[in-house]
């Protein structure tokens, strides 16, 4: 088994953060720095260290779904000391992390695992999970800027795929909307770099659904494990 398949085998990290690892000079095998993408482990025989600390497959596999609160990181820690989605789940003892990001002002719906195969199957590309949101919004969308945002929007340097809006909600007075938003592209702060591009800029952002997974009665803060169902359903996405 190549060793970035392993590492992400053993619930450490996903293939392509394994991959980071690697090349850090971070892994060894057998005692010695592995730094080699292409090497292959034998799983039943070859001591794996990250760290100096030994990592093996028979780590119980957990799939949780947290209702991630505004004001939490989703990386394990940064240069501002923020409060990580970790601190919510520190009573899970297996070593899991969240499969894709959701900002630090963004609240909702995040997925966390020691699953490295299903990680990289919900976070690649060609799986086009959709990811549906709950955004408020300054102002209110006209239909020619809604059919723009759903046909694509130059931001940056790319353009973004199709995806879909519609206003659930609007309040002239106050000059507001609350819109459902559905898109499967996870470019950093994609949403909100949208509802700019239409002029109506995020006031309050929460992920609500990824694929036919919910929050259900999740309170914010607060995490629920996914059913035997849920966990089928999301591997079946390939």
């Amino acid at each position: 088994m190549r060793i970035n398949k392993y590492i992400a085998s053993c619930g450490v990290a996903s293939r392509r953060k394994a991959e980071e690892i690697i090349l850090q000079g971070r892994v060894k095998v057998n005692g010695k720095t592995v730094e080699e993408l292409s090497f292959s482990v034998d799983e039943n025989n070859d001591i794996v260290e990250i760290d100096n600390e030994q990592i093996g497959l028979d780590e119980k596999k957990v799939y949780i779904v947290l209702n991630k609160p505004e004001g939490y990181i989703t990386t394990v820690k940064d240069q501002f000391d923020r409060p990580s989605v970790l601190d919510l789940v520190k009573d899970i003892k297996e070593r899991i992390y969240p499969i894709g990001r959701l900002d630090y002002e963004t609240s909702g719906l995040l997925i966390l695992t020691n699953d490295g195969d299903l990680t990289y199957t919900l976070t690649h590309p060609k799986h086009e999970v959709d990811k549906t949101y709950m955004a408020i919004v300054k102002g209110i969308p006209t239909p020619e800027q809604m059919k723009d945002f759903e046909s694509g929007l130059y931001i940056e340097d790319y353009k973004t795929a199709p995806a879909k809006i519609k206003i659930v909600k609007k309040d002239e007075e106050k000059n507001y909307a609350i819109c459902q938003i559905k898109i499967h592209e996870g470019r950093n702060r994609q949403v909100r770099k949208m509802c700019r591009a239409i002029n109506h800029p995020v006031m309050r952002l929460r992920r609500v659904a990824m694929g036919k997974i919910t929050l259900k009665e999740t309170e914010i803060g607060k995490y629920r494990y996914l059913t035997d169902e849920e966990i089928q359903y999301l591997k079946g996405l390939k």
